[in-house]
């Protein structure tokens, strides 16, 4: 990272000062890696619900707010009993995915000296909904399976673009979040403790 510092400077829109500055930081304090992130989420009716994401914990400070809050609608289409007010959670679930590999890729780009021109990534899941409609002896809820195909333009070779993509497919926080089980705890607010 010492090179990528020394030159200065923007990479496929990527400060390389703040993105060395970070990574010196981390290396010296790994503690500072850690981050948590949340979002809070009210129904709206039928199967439409909003997520609102402000603040999080990160870099050794507590609850770091954005500038503005950000709102996301949950909606399903009618296929799926919904009205297609937005995107269903199992869509936004891909659009995290995909954004999480590409910002990982660019990343990695820039701290390599690669320029991208163009950066495409297509992600499609299949999954089978007869668990989420209670239907008894149903497979397990959630996508089976996930396909990403990224389609890249950059001043290098295939090898190295081939390198990259597997960088991003083992360090894209949304792809190793899905690759590995990560437990999720769920209770009810207020519920009196278990004795």
């Amino acid at each position: 990272m010492d090179a990528m510092a020394s030159q200065g400077g923007f990479r496929n829109g990527i400060d390389l000062e703040r993105v060395a500055g970070l990574i010196d930081r981390i290396r010296a304090n790994p503690e500072l890696a850690r981050f948590r992130f949340r979002a809070h989420n009210r129904w709206v009716g039928g199967s439409e619900n909003r997520s609102t994401v402000f603040d999080f914990d990160g870099v050794g400070d507590t609850r770091i707010t954005r500038y503005q809050p950000f709102e996301f609608t949950n909606a399903e289409p009618p296929a799926l009993l919904g009205n297609d007010e937005s995107a269903s959670a199992l869509e936004f679930l891909l659009h995290a995915l995909a954004g999480s590999i590409t910002t990982t890729f660019v990343v990695r780009a820039a701290a390599l000296g690669i320029a991208i021109e163009s950066l495409f990534t297509e992600v499609e899941g299949e999954v089978d909904v007869r668990g989420m409609l209670g239907i008894e002896d149903a497979p397990p809820s959630g996508y089976e399976h996930i396909r990403v195909v990224i389609e890249v333009t950059a001043n290098c070779t295939d090898a190295v673009v081939a390198e990259m993509i597997e960088f991003a497919r083992m360090h894209a926080p949304v792809c190793g979040a899905l690759m590995r089980p990560v437990p999720v705890h769920i209770e009810r607010a207020g519920a009196p403790e278990s004795p």
